[in-house]
């Protein structure tokens, strides 16, 4: 079962973002996952404007695999530094329906 780890940031200091940019997508590579996007072009469509600089979409092949990116030592370095510099939300959301009426999604549990 896939899942998409979602990572919405708002930098605060831009010391962190070139090393996080260079490397990380390695360590994610690692772990089977890869970026669907990683992008700054962010389009208000409805409630709350997002103030965040950009938005991040990676997709695992399963929730192990997002939580060992996540927990992952090579990863705590860059981790910490984007914490410092930035105020970010990260999701992890699975393929499922929580309606359960879109027929190619599994109902949720």
């Amino acid at each position: 079962m896939a899942v998409y780890l979602i990572g919405e940031v708002k930098i605060t200091d831009e010391t962190w973002v070139s090393g996080y940019a260079t490397n990380v997508h390695d360590i994610v590579h690692k772990h089977g996952g890869k970026y669907l996007s990683r992008s700054g072009n962010i389009t208000h469509v409805e409630g709350e404007p997002s103030d965040a600089s950009l938005i991040a979409l990676v997709e695992f092949p399963t929730m192990d695999d997002a939580q060992a990116f996540i927990n992952d030592p090579d990863y705590e370095e860059f981790r910490q530094s984007r914490m410092r510099g930035s105020i970010s939300t990260v999701h992890v959301i699975d393929d499922s329906d929580a309606a359960g009426t879109i027929p190619y999604l599994k109902p949720s549990s």
